[in-house]
């Protein structure tokens, strides 16, 4: 992995293969800007591109995971043109599409407030482990604005009715709220258990075939919301098929059948 010199995020990768990405803007509670969002773009495709990486760690320094947008970067971008703002907008849409399509397991530790935008972050994650108190809100309506580049991400995570309803009336929430509508998948009352459910989330996907998780995520993106025909029948059946002939597939069956570990967990 080449050497990454960013300013407003910091990568840190343990031997095992987790990279851990911080965001490091403590003192605006890790808003974005365009910096920021080019850093994370490149952070993720460099993350991407190895193969000895397993999963990715995305967390925010400080009190919070994310407040959504910098205020300094939203009164810039109120003297732009329309197009400068869609190409300003277009950036921030490609960083989450980078994040979602990460080949490796994604997951999202979570402290006192994703808004907007943060909660987009996590929302594009596979995985979210939210600090009980942690506080919720796509609140863009309050400002004349729309969720319109994270929506893809959210209305996946949560569903329509919910998306619609969180949308329109940018109402606040907490993270047994957010747990309750899809949004994280785990809520810690401590720091202490939000590191247990880390390090459980971390076994699992450590005792899973890279390989195999890099497909079960695609096939997420590739069937959801198509209807059950025979075309989706054929396109799973070779897709089942050519996992049960490639390597992984081998060695995962064999160890079962041998009662040994595969050699992912070795």
């Amino acid at each position: 992995m080449r050497d990454a010199d960013y300013d407003l995020i910091k990568l840190d990768v343990t031997r095992a293969g987790v990279a851990i990405v911080t965001l490091h803007r403590p003192e605006v509670h890790n808003a974005f800007n365009a910096e920021l969002i080019a850093e994370l773009t490149d952070v993720f495709a460099m993350i991407s591109d190895q193969p000895g990486i397993r999963m990715m760690i995305l967390r925010g320094e400080g009190k919070s995971f994310s407040a959504g947008a910098d205020l300094e970067w939203m009164k810039i971008a109120a003297t732009h043109t329309r197009e400068d703002n869609e190409t300003d907008a277009l950036r921030l849409a490609e960083m989450l599409q980078r994040l979602y399509e990460m080949p490796q397991m994604t997951l999202a530790l979570v402290q006192g407030a994703a808004m907007g935008g943060g909660a987009g972050l996590i929302a594009a994650c596979d995985v979210a482990i939210a600090m009980a108190n942690t506080q919720f809100r796509f609140s863009e309506v309050r400002l004349g604005l729309t969720p319109a580049t994270i929506s893809p991400f959210v209305i996946e995570a949560i569903g329509p009715r919910w998306a619609r309803a969180l949308f329109v009336t940018g109402e606040s929430f907490d993270a047994a709220y957010a747990h309750k509508i899809g949004l994280v998948q785990y809520v810690a009352q401590t720091a202490d258990e939000m590191a247990e459910l880390e390090e459980h989330v971390a076994r699992l996907v450590f005792a899973a075939a890279p390989g195999a998780v890099a497909d079960s995520k695609r096939l997420v993106r590739d069937f959801a919301g198509k209807p059950i025909d025979r075309e989706v029948s054929h396109k799973t059946a070779r897709r089942i098929a050519a996992r049960r002939t490639s390597d992984e597939g081998k060695e995962g069956v064999n160890a079962f059948l041998e009662k040994r570990e595969p050699s992912w967990k070795n």
